[in-house]
């Protein structure tokens, strides 16, 4: 039997991210004073130095460039089959916008950096989803 997976546990600040993320939606965090998105956000606004940024969760395409990756070949968490791959992606919406997620394709010769993904969603369970990425061929 396969242990399952660690599954997140939202808090007041990540709770609209992961209620979008089971709808198979991926949102960032947008600062309400200038506009820079902020993937977590963080208690000061990065761009605009604000300490009351006021971040809304918007919807983002999904789409970007694989900055880097590794392939995980031994996993301290279960739920996990090995190996697999997490890319470091930077989102088109803004240049540094970054999420790192689990690559579905697996293992590929196709990955390169600058390769072009997309984001899809792993369902772990009912209303629980994780953002990963696909290869766009």
């Amino acid at each position: 039997m396969t242990a399952a997976r660690p599954i997140p546990i939202p808090d007041d600040t990540s709770a609209p991210y992961w209620a979008a993320a089971a709808q198979h939606v991926l949102t960032v965090a947008r600062c309400g004073q200038c506009g820079f998105l902020a993937l977590p956000p963080d208690i000061v606004c990065a761009a605009c130095g604000s300490t009351e940024p006021g971040y809304t969760f918007v919807p983002v395409s999904g789409a970007g460039a694989v900055r880097s990756w590794t392939v995980v070949r031994q996993s301290f968490l279960a739920g996990f089959e090995i190996p697999f791959v997490l890319v470091d992606v930077e989102l088109d919406e803004q240049t540094d916008l970054r999420l790192i997620g689990r690559l579905l394709d697996g293992v590929t010769d196709g990955l390169s950096v600058g390769a072009r993904v997309r984001v899809a969603f792993e369902d772990l369970e009912p209303e629980i989803a994780i953002p990963a990425f696909e290869l766009v061929r």
